[in-house]
């Protein structure tokens, strides 16, 4: 069973790291585009903000989430933009205020909920500590897009396993977000850590098998490097067709980045 309060703290200094980086930031910065077409600094934090509180409606009170569910549906494909540009509007330093606020507030919103509770999301519904998880990931996600945005390097930290857990369990999500089939078959994923350690994935035997940096494939699984630009060796044609598909984000399939943006 995961451990739900060390999930937290992690959940708790990721939000820390991107935190500094935008402390200081000037107001004039967080209009600055980012790497996702049509966000700024201001947007990736607004949907932050923005997602936290709903996970923390999803964890406290499952009825309003329901309503809130169903109040979108009409605009599926398009409430998430546009509650990232009504979140942008706000004074850079009132959102950052509100991130803050509402991001200590999910935590404890997570702590209260009665162990075996499955959450009301978006897509399948989540225990506490897969939603703390999935809050890190997407943390860690656009905060990429912010440090890319102010050309700043971020150490990689063991928070990445957690990041590279959700990229190989959605690898039949992937594909079938783009209406195929996954294969019957595991992939064999050989990751090495910050610490030089390993962290593996799947049968040892595997045919199909992606291996490299940690790091690289969490860039990859959350959109934010094209393969092409990062240092992961991959055996089979199944295995390079996931990861032209790869995805640890819910919703629909997302545009990534192309080849030789970063260089």
């Amino acid at each position: 069973m995961a451990d739900l309060e060390a999930l937290l703290a992690d959940f708790t200094a990721e939000c820390a790291d991107l935190d500094r980086l935008l402390a200081d930031l000037d107001p004039a910065d967080w209009q600055r585009d980012t790497p996702a077409a049509g966000w700024t600094i201001a947007h990736q934090v607004a949907h932050l903000n923005w997602t936290d509180k709903v996970a923390a409606v999803a964890a406290t009170d499952p009825a309003e989430f329901d309503r809130q569910v169903q109040a979108a549906l009409p605009k599926m494909l398009t409430f998430v933009d546009e509650a990232a540009e009504e979140g942008a509007k706000t004074p850079a330093p009132q959102l950052l205020t509100d991130w803050r606020r509402d991001r200590a507030a999910l935590v404890d919103a997570l702590r209260t909920v009665p162990a075996g509770t499955k959450l009301p999301w978006f897509g399948p519904p989540m225990s506490p500590a897969s939603m703390a998880t999935a809050r890190l990931m997407e943390t860690w996600a656009h905060g990429q897009d912010v440090a890319d945005t102010l050309g700043v390097t971020r150490e990689p930290t063991a928070r990445l396993r957690h990041i590279a857990h959700i990229g190989v369990r959605t690898r039949d999500f992937a594909f079938m977000t783009h209406g195929k089939t996954a294969p019957a078959a595991e992939f064999r994923i050989e990751l090495s850590a910050p610490d030089g350690s390993a962290w593996t994935w799947g049968p040892a035997d595997a045919a199909q098998r992606i291996t490299g940096p940690a790091l690289d494939f969490c860039l990859l699984v959350t959109q934010r490097r094209h393969l092409d630009d990062l240092a992961l060796t991959v055996t089979g044609t199944d295995a390079r067709e996931w990861l032209g598909l790869a995805q640890a984000f819910a919703g629909p399939p997302g545009s990534g980045r192309m080849a030789g943006q970063f260089a």
